[in-house]
């Protein structure tokens, strides 16, 4: 999360619980800012099944006709889980969708932790991991990074933010809570020798919802989300009575990647192709829009360049 996530969070992938993705999914998170309805499918553009690419895939992959995909189902609008508690919605999951059907094969969506997403795609257990997860250098030397989206960081306060803050430095001496294993926590880091004799109290937690909890309990003065999820937060018809932006900054943005093992350079090039034709298509620009997050858009999809 964050422009910067960092990453690799213990907890295994949830339960082993491989959650199906729907192509026309019904509202999960409430609506989005624009009044639209997220998860449904309102897509006016088709998409062919691209033989090149699907050749592309590991001959295990075509033969299975499904890819595991890990995220943390913890950040809307970019994943969360729906109301059910079990079918895991979001940008992210649309955009997977419709990558499945570039290529021919399915996308099968599984609640991960963070921290452990990369380990678990560099080990073989999951084929893919898309979870807001910033493409750094640090990152990019254990797995490769399919660029598709950009955002940074916000900081988020309570409602008529009591504790007067409205930018990193007035965080020092006060509480902060993050989800544990992003790149929030290191953008924490970085500030702290702004902080002189009253550093932040940074807490961090094993989810975005556990942070954000102490924040709404008044146990935490603000919470660092990347803006997409920031935003969802402070409009969103069940929160927005709870949350506001400190501001309107946005630190240090960077690029989001999908997570391929760098043994499976065929898988990486197939994800290349799918997202350039959603891209080229339109679906890309239809599939943001309906989560309200079209500021995040890319223009090339790219591997491995926030270098």
């Amino acid at each position: 999360m964050t422009s910067m996530r960092q990453n690799t969070r213990p907890r295994s992938v949830a339960a082993g619980i491989i959650l199906a993705l729907a192509a026309t999914l019904p509202a999960a998170c409430g609506s989005t800012p624009n009044g639209s309805t997220p998860g449904s499918s309102t897509t006016t553009h088709q998409v062919r099944v691209d033989p090149a690419l699907h050749g592309l895939l590991p001959p295990a992959l075509r033969d299975r006709g499904v890819l595991r995909v890990g995220t943390d189902s913890s950040y809307a609008p970019m994943a969360a889980f729906a109301p059910d508690g079990r079918t895991i919605v979001g940008m992210e999951p649309d955009l997977g969708v419709e990558i499945g059907k570039v290529l021919g094969v399915r996308l099968e969506f599984v609640a991960t932790d963070f921290e452990t997403l990369l380990s678990e795609v560099s080990g073989g257990d999951l084929d893919l991991a898309m979870s807001a997860m910033t493409d750094t250098p640090e990152r990019a030397k254990i797995a490769d990074f399919v660029n598709y989206f950009t955002a940074g960081t916000s900081i988020v306060v309570q409602r008529s933010n009591p504790a007067g803050v409205t930018e990193l430095i007035d965080l020092c001496g006060k509480v902060v809570a993050v989800e544990s294993g992003t790149t929030q926590v290191d953008l924490l880091a970085r500030t702290q020798k702004n902080c002189a004799s009253q550093p932040i109290i940074v807490m961090t937690y094993q989810t975005n919802s556990d942070a954000l909890l102490e924040l709404r309990t008044g146990r935490a003065v603000a919470v660092l989300n990347d803006l997409p999820p920031a935003i969802f937060l402070v409009n969103d018809a069940r929160t927005k009575s709870q949350y506001q932006l400190a501001s309107t900054a946005q630190y240090e943005p960077g690029l989001y990647g999908i997570v391929v093992a760098k043994s499976q350079p065929g898988l990486r090039d197939a994800v290349v192709g799918a997202l350039q034709e959603l891209l080229r298509s339109g679906i890309y620009a239809d599939v943001l829009a309906r989560w309200d997050v079209q500021s995040g858009a890319v223009q090339h999809i790219t591997v491995n360049s926030n270098r």
